[in-house]
């Protein structure tokens, strides 16, 4: 298993992850959106030569009226349901953790499985003066420091780029 960057030849595997590890067509659709408007950070698990899982991180900020802070959402991330429950997910958070690090990053927001994220060390966000913008469980809403203090000088609502608003 190797996890690397994503390229432009992994585009469509990367959408049919995702068609088959959701319901509906709903993150596959976002992440060609957000691929093609934003920097992000994007990447895959290829096993065997086959992409078996992708996940992509872009731009978000926190707000509040005095300032903004930038950040970067952790969302979606997809593993085929037959390759699933083998650590191909931990180890793309893993590696999207040390990207976003190496890019310079700060913060990282997700909203996912509460069970799962905070072995990574992501915390609740809201424990830490991070509101989101619309109503979500305390326990799903969660931020990782990538860089030590940050989070002591950070406080705000969460605004999401637009491709993510046209789902709200």
């Amino acid at each position: 298993m190797i996890i690397r960057n994503e390229k432009i030849e992994d585009h469509e595997a990367v959408r049919e992850i995702n068609l088959k590890a959701f319901p509906t067509d709903i993150e596959a659709t976002l992440v060609d959106k957000l691929r093609s408007s934003m920097d992000t950070i994007s990447l895959v698990a290829v096993h065997e030569d086959k992409v078996v899982g992708h996940i992509l991180f872009s731009p978000l900020t926190i707000e509040n009226d005095e300032e903004s802070f930038p950040a970067l959402i952790l969302a979606p991330i997809a593993v085929l349901p037959e390759y699933q429950k083998q650590g191909i997910g931990s180890k793309l958070v893993e590696n999207g953790i040390i990207e976003c690090r190496n890019h310079g990053h700060s913060i990282i927001i997700l909203v996912g499985h509460p069970g799962y994220y905070p072995r990574f060390g992501f915390i609740s966000a809201e424990q830490n003066r991070i509101e989101h913008p619309f109503e979500v469980p305390e326990d799903v809403f969660m931020v990782y420091e990538l860089v030590p203090d940050t989070l002591s000088r950070v406080n705000g609502v969460l605004k999401y780029s637009k491709p993510f608003e046209e789902f709200f």
